[in-house]
């Protein structure tokens, strides 16, 4: 059996103000010729469809298209709310859908109740796992801990009880959207930590044929059977090396990984980070192949120069950042607020900005918890508000 994994689709998203509806309208017409040419047996859409709980009209008439297109291919589709979407506006009319071919898993509490297809080998079970936020869901699957491992590995739970029931042979796939050991992070994805910790082992889902994920952006093997697709489209500069696709799997008769294959998905614009001084980014015939990129421009020159970015789009029309990291100055002080913050977590920010207005002297132990506490209240907090707006 064939299925094409893809997620992180992010509908309605801008890339540094710039508009990506196209973009993300290209990339649909690619996974429905892609489903169509490669005659997939069923698409898997790992969560993190839109890019906020309410996106803009736009971008749920590009979804609604999108449904309507691969319910006429005559192709099953799962998919999942992420931790960027709304569980309940995105499950609307799920039973409905699902009649169409079209399966939507949005509640938790449904994560063992598969889509069963079958070939000429048999049944496979395709499980839907939902993004659990941990305060929310651990009295639902009765965990004492809150965390990501523990919710997880408690719906992992419900699901291999599930199959255990199933005819012998039954092969299994399971679409979560998580964090998991070992996978690399881009700037451009949502904090989802708890208590501190983030992540969950790859073991979570042994017993399991293929577990298809969302969250990360680049597109990852954590080993053969756990994967990421990674996001269809570059979302950050940070992603700049990436190499953005969809992963063909092929399911052997025996639940082995028989083919994996990268998809590529069309790229709207290259993507280019550049650092110097402005003199030599202009002036240097090496850069001539970024002229056309997005590109994020840091400059090195030890005096501020004159009206910079004008002078960058005079080269680089499509400067979309700039940044000043003079050469000779000391460390931290000619970063910009962004650079101080990139790839830092909440939890360590709020210490950092504890220490600063000390004069020195980072938060005990006792603090950070109070620190951590709070962060994982607000987040607890914003999702019942999402949940019941």
């Amino acid at each position: 059996m064939k299925f094409l994994h893809t997620s992180d689709w992010h509908l309605g998203r801008a890339f540094h103000r710039v508009n990506l509806l196209g973009a993300q309208a290209a990339f649909v017409d690619h996974l429905v010729e892609t489903v169509r040419t490669h005659e997939v047996d069923a698409v898997l859409v790992a969560g993190d469809v839109y890019d906020r709980a309410v996106p803009p009209l736009p971008a749920v008439e590009l979804y609604d298209r999108a449904l309507h297109r691969l319910a006429e291919l005559g192709v099953p589709t799962v998919m999942i709310s992420g931790n960027h979407d709304s569980a309940r506006r995105l499950g609307v009319g799920a039973g409905l859908i699902g009649r169409a071919g079209i399966h939507l898993r949005t509640d938790p509490a449904g994560c063992a109740d598969p889509v069963v297809l079958a070939d000429v080998h048999g049944d496979v079970a395709l499980y839907g796992l939902p993004y659990l936020e941990p305060a929310l869901v651990k009295d639902a699957f009765s965990t004492r801990k809150v965390s990501h491992e523990a919710v997880l590995g408690a719906a992992m739970d419900r699901i291999r009880a599930d199959l255990a029931t199933r005819p012998p042979g039954t092969r299994s796939v399971v679409l979560a959207h998580a964090f998991v050991t070992g996978g690399q992070a881009s700037d451009s994805e949502r904090d989802i930590s708890v208590g501190g910790v983030e992540a969950v082992p790859a073991s979570v889902f042994d017993g399991v044929d293929y577990a298809a994920l969302g969250h990360l952006h680049g597109c990852q093997a954590i080993n053969e059977r756990v994967r990421y697709s990674g996001s269809p489209l570059a979302y950050s500069f940070s992603e700049a090396d990436h190499r953005k696709t969809m992963w063909l799997i092929e399911l052997g008769a025996q639940g082995e990984i028989a083919a994996a294959e990268r998809v590529d998905t069309p790229v709207p614009r290259a993507l280019a980070r550049l650092r110097g001084r402005i003199d030599d980014l202009l002036g240097d015939p090496a850069y001539a192949v970024h002229e056309e990129a997005w590109v994020e421009a840091t400059l090195t020159d030890p005096v501020r120069p004159e009206d910079p970015m004008a002078r960058l789009a005079a080269r680089f029309p499509h400067t979309l950042t700039l940044a000043f990291d003079p050469e000779g100055r000391q460390e931290e002080t000619g970063a910009s607020y962004a650079q101080r913050l990139r790839g830092r977590t909440d939890q360590q920010i709020a210490e950092d900005f504890v220490a600063h207005v000390r004069g020195g002297g980072h938060p005990d132990e006792a603090e950070r918890a109070v620190l951590q506490g709070a962060f994982d209240d607000v987040r607890a907090d914003d999702s019942r508000r999402e949940t019941h707006r």
